[in-house]
C-alpha cells in the first residue's frame, strides 16, 4: 500500500535504501530512462560548489521571474518544509504534486533501490517536465560528477566555489574536489567558474570534457566603486554594467550569475540586472529575523563560510556598535575545529547546543574549541531562550549559525514565538 501523505512518502523513501548517501548515477539513470520526461523549452542550468550554490540559484530564479520566463528550481536541503526543495516560479510546489511524483517514480522503478536524494531529484525532474517550463535551475547536492543531479545533461554548468568539505566522499585535496565539481561539465556546453584562485584541475577537467570555459578574473570580473555603495561588472574588452546596487546575498555569486546569463545569450541591461540583484533573497543567509533584540541567522557550516561570516560580523559590530553573541549547533562530520577557531574572537560569548539529529554534534565537542565565555545547552530552543535573555539584559546582537538544521530549528522557533506574541 503506497503512502497517502507527503509525510508518509518521505518516511517511506528514507527506508528504501540502506545508506543516506551513495554516490553514483547508474541507479538514478536507469529510472530516469523510464520516467518519460521532457526537458525545458530553453535550458537546463546546473550549479555546483562548496558554498554559493543557493544564492546563485536564487539570483538565476529571480532573473527569470522578472523577465517573465518560467523556471523550476531544485535546491537542498530544506529548512522547515520539504516542499522548499522543488519550486516553480519561485513558489514551493504542493504536497499533492510531490506525492504524485513519488507515486509515479515508485510505479516505474521496479527493484532498483533509490536513495532519498535520488527520489527527490527524479521527483523534481518529473514535476518540472509536467509544468512545461522555459528553464530548470538544478543545485547539486554533493560534489558533482556522481551526484544524482548530474543525471541530467545541462546546457550550462556553474561552479561557484571550491573548498575542503565532504572529504570522505569527494577527496582530501582541493585538486580532487575540483575534479568532482567539474564533473557536471558537458561537451560543447558552457562551463562558468566563479571560483577564486581555482585549482588547475577545475578547468582542465572541464576542457577535457569539451566544455566552453569562462573563468572569473580572467574572462569576467567585478570591482567595488570607490564609495563601496555600488559596483561594476566587466568582461574582457571593458565594463558592461556600472553602478550596480550591492546585493543582500554574496556579491561574488551575483557576479558569477551575471556572467552565466550573459554568456547564455540573455539580453541583459543594467535595469534588469539591478532589479535582479535588489530583489534576490534567500532564507538563512545572514537573515535578520527580529530586531528587538537583533537576531541574524546564517547557515555557515564550513571553513570558507566561516571566513565570510567573520567579515560580516566585523561589519555588523561596526554598524550597530554593540557586541555580538553566538548561538551555534553543528554536525559532527563538519570541520568543527576550524569553523569555531575562525570565529572564536568574533563573539563576546557563545551559546552552544546539541543537535539531536543523526550526525549531530554535542555542545561539549564545540565548546572544546571556544576560548571565550561559553554555555552548553541540550536543545536549540534552550540556547535561544538563554541568548535572548542575555542580549536583552546586556544590549547585544545574536548570530545563530552552524548548520541548515540549526537554522531550520531557529526559523521554526521564531515563527512560533511571533505567533504567541501576536
Amino acid at each position: 500500500m503506497t503512502p497517502s501523505s507527503l509525510l508518509g512518502w518521505l518516511s517511506y523513501i528514507e527506508s528504501q535504501h540502506p545508506s543516506d548517501i551513495e554516490l553514483g548515477l547508474d541507479r538514478g539513470m536507469a529510472v530516469l530512462a523510464r520516467l518519460n520526461f521532457e526537458r525545458p523549452s530553453k535550458k537546463v542550468i546546473t550549479v555546483a560548489g562548496t558554498n554559493g550554490k543557493g544564492s546563485t540559484c536564487a539570483f538565476l530564479t529571480q532573473y527569470f521571474l522578472i523577465t517573465n520566463q518560467s523556471v523550476g528550481t531544485f535546491t537542498s536541503p530544506h529548512f522547515i518544509d520539504f516542499n522548499e526543495r522543488i519550486a516553480i516560479n519561485g513558489q514551493p510546489v504542493s504536497d499533492q504534486q510531490i506525492c504524485q511524483a513519488f507515486a509515479h517514480i515508485e510505479s516505474i522503478r521496479g527493484d532498483i533501490p533509490l536513495t532519498y536524494f535520488e527520489f527527490n531529484t527524479l521527483a523534481a525532474i518529473w514535476i518540472f517536465s509536467q509544468a512545461k517550463l522555459d528553464y530548470w535551475v538544478l543545485e547539486v547536492g554533493l560534489g558533482g560528477r556522481l551526484d544524482s543531479v548530474n543525471m541530467i545533461d545541462c546546457d550550462i554548468a556553474i561552479v561557484t566555489s571550491i573548498a575542503l568539505d565532504h572529504t570522505d566522499w569527494l577527496g582530501d585535496s582541493i585538486e580532487q574536489i575540483a575534479v568532482e565539481k567539474a564533473g557536471i561539465a558537458r561537451d560543447n556546453k558552457l562551463f562558468i567558474s566563479g571560483v577564486v584562485n581555482p585549482p588547475d584541475s577545475l578547468l582542465q577537467t572541464a576542457i577535457e570534457k569539451g566544455a566552453i570555459t569562462r573563468q572569473k578574473h580572467q574572462d569576467f570580473s567585478f570591482t567595488l566603486d570607490a564609495n563601496s555603495d555600488t559596483w561594476q561588472w566587466y568582461q574582457k574588452g571593458g565594463v558592461v554594467f556600472e553602478k550596480l546596487p550591492l546585493p543582500e546575498l554574496p556579491i561574488e555569486n551575483a557576479a558569477t550569475t551575471i556572467a552565466a546569463l550573459l554568456y547564455l545569450g540573455e539580453a541583459l541591461d543594467s535595469g534588469v540586472v539591478s532589479t535582479m540583484i535588489r530583489e534576490s533573497k534567500l532564507q538563512g543567509r545572514f537573515q535578520t529575523v527580529t530586531t528587538c533584540p537583533h537576531v541574524i541567522l546564517d547557515v555557515a557550516h564550513n571553513p570558507e563560510a566561516a571566513l565570510a561570516l567573520k567579515e560580516k560580523v566585523i561589519q555588523l559590530i561596526t554598524q550597530l556598535n554593540k557586541p555580538v553573541i553566538a548561538v551555534c549547533g553543528m554536525l559532527e562530520d563538519k570541520d568543527i575545529k576550524t569553523v569555531i577557531e575562525t570565529l572564536d574572537n568574533s563573539f563576546d560569548a557563545w551559546h552552544l547546543t546539541d543537535l539531536s539529529e543523526p550526525r549531530g554534534a554535542r555542545a561539549e565537542v564545540l565548546q572544546a574549541y571556544v576560548t571565550k565565555k561559553s554555555t552548553t545547552h541540550t536543545s536549540l530552543s534552550l540556547a535561544l531562550d538563554s541568548a535572548l535573555l542575555q542580549a536583552k539584559q546586556e544590549n547585544k546582537t545574536i548570530v545563530v549559525f552552524g548548520s541548515f538544521i540549526t537554522i531550520g530549528h531557529a526559523l521554526t522557533y521564531f515563527k512560533e514565538k511571533e505567533r504567541k506574541d501576536a
